[in-house]
This record gives structure tokens, sequence and C-alpha cells, in this order.
């Protein structure tokens, strides 16, 4: 057995995973070769630190601070390797490269930015430890980013990075602390707009496979307070509806509820759903199943395991 940490530097959390995994170099890695030993995330918010573009000093310090603290509690694991890889909050701002190598100095460990594909590609990756990917289209909405990928017969034909998420969401549109309904209808616009760059007749589907904590976040919600309690792995587009209308009829009352589920993320929570559903219009999708795994673990196993077994 060998353990390893991957520390996911994203837009609204940077989040330390450490895993331990089961080499088995003449069989496929499957999810039974990897068992999460730690799953910790801090919400840095790094993306409220941009500025015209630009990552400023505060945000450099912050986020630099974060994974240096999140390296010094890996090191109690023992592991073999820490690696870390960021999203698009590093990879989408004018000052990209310097910010990337100040952070590099003060936490002394190298970043891998991932790009719009990779980071794409190592959702799908990681969602195939939880699913069987035929026809489907894989999304993955983060802080500052969603992740479309588009697969036939278990190959993925299209792939896309539309700079949009549930953070940078409500860092733009939101001036309160819940969005208002003429600020909801502006996210919804701005992500059509975003989308209507892309050859949307790629990512049709009828089913979704949905990753990252936007996603996973909202079926919570759902299940706790809509649905007595019981929590699904399946989110259809009517539920979502059935939540932004209760969201519309009285924000507080919703909010009160689903703060004891996603206190951390209720902020960002109406941004997400928004987005969400304007994700099932496009695409066509009735279903969207929920995969526990994602960009952490497609990083592992082909960024770190694969260069390793390879």
């Amino acid at each position: 057995m060998s353990r390893y940490a991957v520390i996911d530097f994203g837009s609204n959390t940077i989040r330390l995973c450490v895993y331990s995994v089961d080499i088995q170099r003449d069989e496929p890695l499957t999810r039974k070769n990897i068992t999460m030993l730690l799953n910790y995330k801090e919400m840095a918010g790094i993306s409220s630190y941009i500025q015209d573009g630009t990552l400023q000093p505060k945000g450099i310090k912050k986020a630099a601070r974060i994974i240096r603290e999140q390296q010094e509690c890996a090191s109690f694991f023992d592991c073999d390797q820490v690696q870390v890889f960021a999203t698009a909050v590093l990879r989408n701002c004018k000052n990209s490269k310097s910010a990337k190598r100040a952070i590099e100095k003060a936490c002394g460990l190298s970043i891998t930015l991932l790009s719009n594909e990779e980071e794409a590609h190592l959702g799908v990756v990681g969602a195939r430890l939880d699913c069987t990917l035929a026809n489907a289209t894989v999304v993955d909405i983060g802080g500052g980013s969603t992740e479309l990928t588009a697969l036939s017969r278990g190959s993925e034909k299209a792939a896309t990075s539309i700079p949009q998420g549930s953070l940078s969401s409500f860092s733009q549109f939101v001036k309160g602390v819940l969005p208002t309904s003429g600020e909801m209808k502006q996210i919804a616009r701005s992500f059509d707009d975003l989308y209507a760059r892309e050859d949307q007749k790629a990512f049709v589907r009828k089913n979704l496979i949905g990753i990252g904590g936007a996603i996973r976040a909202a079926a919570k919600v759902y299940g706790d307070v809509f649905n007595g309690g019981k929590r699904s792995s399946i989110l259809l587009p009517e539920q979502l509806e059935e939540m932004l209308a209760a969201y519309r009829k009285d924000p507080g009352d919703l909010m009160h509820r689903a703060i004891k589920t996603i206190p951390d993320r209720i902020h960002t929570f109406i941004a997400g759903c928004s987005i969400i559903l304007q994700v099932f219009e496009h695409t066509g999708a009735r279903k969207l199943t929920i995969a526990k795994h994602g960009v952490r673990e497609g990083f592992l196993i082909e960024q770190v395991l694969g260069k390793i077994t390879s």
C-alpha cells in the first residue's frame, strides 16, 4: 500500500485529499484499489481576490498559507508524494504565471496548472470509478468554471470549459449576501451567452453525469429540505425548478433550512442551482446522476499513479 496526497487549488475551496492506493500493475485500477484516508477543505474564496482579472497579493498570500498548512497536515500520513493542481482561478487570471511562481516559492511545492481540456478529461477519468459512461454529458460545476464533456459509447467526443461557476457568478452578479430574482436572471443570461459560443449540438444527451461541490450541494438540499431527509444520487430538472421557485417565494425560509445542510456553500448555492438548470435546458437531458469521484481522483490516477506505473 502506498499513500498519496493531492491538494486541489480551486476558486472556492482548497482541498487536501490523502489516498491509500493498492497498485496492481497487471490489473486495471478500480475504486476498490483507492481508499480515501482524509478529505479536508478550507473555504478559501480565492476568486474573490481577483480584481480587474488579476489575482491580488492578498489572495496569493492566502493560497500559499493554506497550501503550506495542508502540506504539513499531509506529512502526518507519511505520503509517498504530495501533489498540487490548480484550475480556473489560477488558469484564467491575467497574472497566472507570476502568481503561480509566487505561490510555489512560498509553499515549496510545484503546482500543476490544468488546462481546460485536462480538467474536463480528468473529471471523466474520476467519474468512471462510479459510473459506466456510455452516452452522456459529464458536467463539473466548480467555483470559477463549468466543464462539459460529451461521451458517445464511452469515448470522449467533445469538451469545453465555460468560464463561469458558482462562486464567480456570486462575485460578479450578487451585491448582497443572497441573490435577488433579478440577479438570478443575470446569472442565467450570462451562462447562456457564454454557452452560445459553443457547438451546442455536441453536448445534447439524455443523461448527465455530475461531479463537483455545487451539484452535490443541490442534491443534498433537495433531499434534506424537499424530500423528507431522503437523499438521492439522482437530480432532476423539476427538482431544481422546485427549489428555485421556493427561493423566489421566500428566500429567507429556504436558506434557513438549507444552511443546516450546506453552511459553507450557502452564498453560492442558488447560483450553482441556476447553472445546473441552464445545463439541463441546453443539453436536453432529463436526469443527472451524481458521481462521488471527479477531477481529484482523475488527477491521482493519470498524473500521479500513471507516471509511476508507466
